[in-house]
């Protein structure tokens, strides 16, 4: 697909980018506060450039540089201590990032080797691993999972690093074999469940369709996760003489490991194996940059991507195995349904006329569970009475 020209994105943001609903996702708040206008939002033009440390008043204000930037795309950054705009005439130490949205950016990709296996996995481990876990309501724009608990957006760097330290199952060296596990132990509680899930997904997508161990390459990558170098002698020797689909790897190792008595170290050790691998296969990986840092940019929901021209969506977490990415709107879809639909009086902006719509109403449902929290939390902490 062609990239999205300069006057097809300048008629997306004057007439369909939803600039309400996203000022309120910001701002918590139907009138500004600290929240958004001692945001930094950053802008990517033509040519690669970024203009960082913009930060507006109102919505208005924010609209009417978006288009005037006519923008590939825009990012969100952290609350500062003072207006992202003014820091060239604040002091330095009285610039600092303050809060951050509490997030995790999980790509679903599979292990480097062999490249063709890539997982489609949804990011459901991690999103119940911080929901259940960690205390977090989380709402997934694409695979950007974001909370906006005030006790989760007022962690520290070093707090965050904690969590995803703690999240990260597959080690950066994908070659390695994961390690969130004792010996042969069982697995820590909170993974058992993102595990019974998997199990199902390693099969389907992993062994049949992807057919990951059926080259010499898949299949050597698939024995060094393997931790008995006897077994991985009789399954390479077993491969060398025929060849065999993933689906019957999977059950070779299976027979090797029932070759050994069933409260045997080595079973318990091959087992514990077995679990490793669909995890090592099919977890999400996050993606720690974006996690980690207060000060790091997320890009905002309803940009278009440059090349494909679709829209980033929110996605609900609750409907995620439902979410089809080739389903998303593009950017020109949505002008040619504008131009195509009849107005109506009844629709007050222009994106309601098109497949944004659903898209949007999620968003702003979300927000509007998000004020009605800050408007209670309000009212319990007004004591003037």
């Amino acid at each position: 697909m062609a990239e999205v020209s300069r006057e097809v994105m300048g008629t997306y943001y004057r007439r369909l980018f939803p600039f309400k609903s996203t000022f309120h996702w910001l701002n918590h708040e139907p009138t500004p506060n600290e929240l958004f206008y001692n945001r930094e939002i950053a802008f990517n033009l033509p040519d690669d450039v970024i203009v960082r440390y913009q930060s507006f008043n109102d919505v208005d204000e924010f609209k009417k540089q978006v288009c005037k930037l006519n923008p590939t795309r825009f990012e969100i950054g952290p609350v500062y201590t003072s207006r992202p705009r003014d820091r060239k005439t604040t002091r330095k130490e009285a610039f600092n990032p303050e809060t951050a949205r509490a997030r995790t950016s999980a790509s679903a990709a599979g292990p480097s080797s062999p490249p063709p296996c890539v997982s489609s996995t949804p990011p459901s481990g991690t999103s119940s691993a911080g929901s259940t876990s960690c205390g977090c309501t989380p709402a997934v724009a694409g695979s950007i999972c974001g909370s906006r608990i005030k006790e989760a957006m007022e962690l520290t760097d070093d707090q965050r690093k904690a969590i995803v330290n703690w999240l990260t199952v597959v080690p950066k060296d994908e070659s390695k074999r994961v390690n969130v596990r004792f010996g042969s132990r069982p697995l820590p509680a909170s993974l058992q469940p993102a595990l019974d899930h998997l199990a199902m997904v390693f099969t389907e997508l992993i062994l049949q369709d992807q057919d990951c161990f059926a080259s010499e390459e898949g299949a050597e990558a698939f024995l060094k996760l393997i931790p008995d170098s006897r077994v991985v002698d009789s399954l390479r020797t077993q491969w060398e003489s025929s060849s065999s689909s993933s689906e019957e790897k999977w059950k070779d190792l299976k027979t090797e490991i029932k070759r050994w008595p069933k409260e045997s170290p080595q079973r318990a050790s091959l087992m514990a194996a077995m679990e490793d691998i669909i995890l090592q296969y099919t977890y999400p990986r996050l993606d720690e940059n974006v996690s980690k840092k207060r000060n790091h940019l997320l890009k905002a929901p309803f940009c278009i991507h440059p090349k494909t021209g679709r829209v980033c969506v929110p996605v609900d977490p609750e409907k995620i195995e439902e979410f089809d990415p080739e389903a998303v709107p593009t950017v020109n879809q949505l002008i040619r349904e504008l131009d195509t639909t009849a107005e109506n009086a009844e629709h007050h902006s222009d994106w309601e006329r098109t497949s944004l719509k659903p898209y949007v109403d999620m968003l702003d449902r979300h927000n509007q569970r998000i004020m009605e929290e800050v408007r209670r939390d309000k009212r319990g902490g007004d004591m003037s009475w």
